[in-house]
């Protein structure tokens, strides 16, 4: 495949959370571009060839359900005459990547507590979760936990020390040779860590990634990667998907999303980086402290990568604008897939 290297690059984006919008809001619509950055229509017109759809569950009592309905969404989507394509085998992915006109898509789980209740054996959330993954005919990423701590571990906004559990080491087990990689992006450090442990304790075959997560040298939030992560998921032939939301960006400066990429190709993560824009419906969030939730140029799927790309042409080589928009995924994609 020898995608053009002209302006647009096709786009891998590796998070966005159209599917809770879709299933939540009164009225929702794919097509609605001014409630949600990544409406289809803005996909497309950003040339987003692969789409990762986010099945997201806060931890609670009905967290299954909700996770549900996206679930039965994703698989509502694939199904309907629009211009969204399910993407499951590497054929399928590299026929997204030529097509115009339309944008492939793979689901995720943010949130493990998305298939398992807390209060539930183990063997009920795994039954489930292989029906999601018949559903959506493919799970490209799973991670543990959301901002807070669950039965696998703990989440962002945890005790630091707050690291793996039975529960999140049984999850590891049974993702062994799945083809499904496990999401550091919303994982304290200190299960990060436990994560990357048992994994090469129990030498399981798993791949590591962080969808959707900043460099914490450049902005010190608790959401972005330290320098000693970064450079595990870079070692194990990981992702690292830059994520537009002004929070983790800088609150002060748009510019800092162009330090957070140019950050990852001069620390070694050439061949890791990539996008996770991270939109999502926002109209109803009551803490004006967020608003504005993404910087005007980063807010809408239709024109921000372009937008980043051209700001960078002239400081990166087209080598690694490539590798930024599409490369690094499409590689480690094909790669956990075959």
């Amino acid at each position: 495949m020898n995608p053009t290297t002209a302006f647009p690059l096709p786009i891998i984006d590796l998070h966005c959370d159209l599917l809770v919008y879709l299933t939540d809001v009164p009225n929702s619509d794919m097509n609605h571009v001014e409630e949600i950055g990544c409406a289809v229509p803005s996909l497309v017109a950003g040339n987003v060839k692969l789409q990762v759809m986010a099945i997201y569950s806060a931890t609670g009592p009905g967290s299954t359900r909700y996770a549900g309905l996206q679930r039965d969404m994703f698989r509502q989507l694939a199904d309907a005459d629009n211009c969204l394509t399910a993407v499951t085998d590497v054929p399928q992915l590299r026929q997204a990547m030529q097509q115009t006109g339309s944008t492939g898509m793979v689901a995720a789980i943010e949130n493990a507590t998305g298939f398992c209740e807390e209060d539930e054996p183990l063997e009920e959330g795994f039954k489930r979760l292989e029906k999601m993954i018949e559903v959506c005919g493919r799970i490209l990423y799973i991670s543990f936990t959301h901002h807070t701590a669950n039965r696998f571990g703990g989440g962002n906004s945890s005790a630091p020390t707050h690291g793996i559990t039975t529960d999140g080491r049984m999850l590891l087990d049974y993702l062994h040779g799945r083809r499904i990689a496990v999401d550091l992006s919303h994982t304290s450090d200190a299960l990060a860590f436990d994560i990357l442990t048992h994994i090469d304790a129990e030498n399981l075959d798993i791949p590591v990634i962080a969808s959707h997560s900043n460099f914490r040298p450049v902005w010190p939030h608790e959401r972005n990667l330290p320098d000693e992560l970064t450079q595990e998921i870079v070692r194990r032939q990981g992702l690292i998907g830059m994520n537009f939301l002004r929070k983790f960006v800088n609150t002060e400066d748009p510019e800092a999303l162009l330090q957070h990429i140019r950050y990852g190709f001069a620390h070694g993560a050439e061949n890791a980086i990539c996008f996770g824009a991270d939109y999502f419906y926002f109209a109803d969030e009551p803490d004006q402290s967020r608003y504005p939730f993404y910087y005007k140029a980063h807010e809408q799927a239709g024109t921000s990568y372009a937008y980043l790309l051209d700001r960078l042409k002239a400081q990166l080589p087209q080598e690694q604008l490539q590798q930024l928009a599409y490369g690094n995924a499409l590689h480690f994609i094909e790669r956990i897939w075959r």
